[in-house]
C-alpha cells in the first residue's frame, strides 16, 4: 500500500459499511450496505437483505423497520459471502462505531479481518471536539450530510446510514486541508472493542 503518512486520503479506496441486526445477543445480520469511495468520490450503496438464524426482536423492528416477514425468503448471510467479500475487496474498512459492525461481520464472514479501519465516531470526536453528541443521525443533521440522498432512504436502514457515514468521512477528511490517510486511521487494538466514548447507540 502507498505511504499512508504522505499520501492524501483520496489516493486510497474505502468500503463504508453499515449493518442492521436482529436485536439478539450477540446480534445476527439482517441488512448490510457497503458504499465505495474512490478518489474521494462517494459511490452508490450495495445492499443485502439477510434472513437471520434467529427472529428479529420487536425493538429492533421498531428501530430499523425490517420485519421477520420481509426477510422470510431472503438468503442467509453465507450465500452472500462471496459477493460481500468482493465488495470489500481489500479496501479500507469504514464504519460509525466500527467495532459493532466488525463484530457482526466477523461472525457472519469467517476470516474477515480488515487490516486498516477508520471509525468515523472516534474520528469525529477527534476532529470536531466539544459537540454534545456524536451519534450518526445528529452529525448528519448538523452537517447536512443527508441533503440530496435518493428518495426512499431512511435513517437506521443500512443504505442510508452507510451513505451518510461515507459523506461524514469525506467531510472530515477534506476539512480546510485534506488529511493523509494516517491521520484518519483507528488504532487496530481498539477497533474491535467498545470504550467509554462510544456514546452512539446501536440497534443490537
Amino acid at each position: 500500500m502507498a505511504d499512508i503518512d504522505r499520501q492524501a486520503w483520496t489516493a486510497f479506496r474505502y468500503a463504508v459499511a453499515d449493518v442492521e441486526g436482529n436485536g439478539q445477543q450477540p446480534p445476527d445480520l439482517v441488512e448490510l450496505a457497503i458504499v465505495p469511495i474512490e478518489q474521494g468520490t462517494v459511490g452508490e450503496p450495495l445492499t443485502w437483505l439477510v434472513k437471520p438464524p434467529r427472529p428479529i426482536t420487536p425493538l429492533a423492528c421498531r428501530i430499523h423497520g425490517i420485519s421477520n416477514q420481509q426477510v422470510a425468503s431472503a438468503p442467509p448471510a453465507a450465500e452472500y459471502a462471496p459477493d460481500i467479500m468482493a465488495a470489500f475487496g481489500g479496501a479500507i474498512f469504514v464504519a460509525h462505531n466500527a467495532h459493532v459492525d466488525l463484530s457482526v461481520l466477523a461472525r457472519e464472514l469467517p476470516g474477515f479481518q480488515p487490516s486498516l479501519v477508520i471509525d468515523t465516531l472516534k474520528l469525529a470526536r477527534r476532529l470536531l471536539p466539544g459537540r454534545p453528541s456524536y451519534k450518526l443521525g445528529v452529525l448528519a443533521e448538523e452537517l447536512k450530510l443527508a441533503t440530496g440522498l435518493p428518495a426512499g432512504l431512511a435513517p437506521h436502514r443500512a443504505a442510508y446510514d452507510s451513505l451518510v457515514c461515507a459523506r461524514l468521512l469525506a467531510h472530515l477528511a477534506a476539512g480546510a486541508e485534506p488529511l493523509p490517510l494516517a491521520a484518519l486511521l483507528t488504532d487496530p487494538t481498539t477497533s474491535r472493542e467498545g470504550s467509554t466514548d462510544d456514546a452512539a447507540q446501536t440497534l443490537f
